[in-house]
């Protein structure tokens, strides 16, 4: 694969996702508010410790995103049950419930866009799925 396919593709992922994440700042969060909220949704609690990993924050950043959505009552902070030294950190029943709403409309919007590309495109786009689901989660298996 050459370095201008490379780039195309990655341009093409990241202004989807991140045309796609402007649904959050209608529910008063950030990118990273709503990333790290969907996370906990998704796979359930987390040391806040993995939590910083896995989305790729410093810890004090992931401190005042935590506080943000414990403020909003979206998430809740408890010491962790193996080591009350580390903090986990759950979705509430408010915070699932506003991924939820998030996720419906990002889908629909991409519903939209997809209703919107020729056939064949969307033929080809379908058929690279398995491939685009791979590589997303290529890096988790490491």
């Amino acid at each position: 694969m050459d370095e201008e396919s490379v780039i195309s593709l990655r341009n093409a992922i990241m202004r989807t996702a991140r045309r796609l994440r402007t649904t959050a700042p209608d529910e008063g969060l950030t990118a990273t508010q709503s990333g790290v909220l969907a996370t906990l949704v998704r796979e359930g609690p987390r040391l806040a410790g993995d939590l910083a990993a896995a989305e790729a924050v410093n810890p004090t950043m992931l401190s005042r995103v935590l506080a943000h959505l414990e403020g909003e009552g979206l998430v809740e902070r408890a010491p962790a049950p193996d080591d009350a030294r580390c903090t986990q950190v759950r979705a509430t029943a408010a915070g699932r419930r506003l991924i939820g709403r998030l996720r419906a409309r990002r889908a629909a919007l991409l519903v939209e866009w997809l209703e919107r590309l020729p056939d064949d495109d969307l033929a080809a786009l379908l058929a690279a799925l398995p491939a685009l689901e791979g590589l997303a989660l290529m890096d988790e298996e490491r």
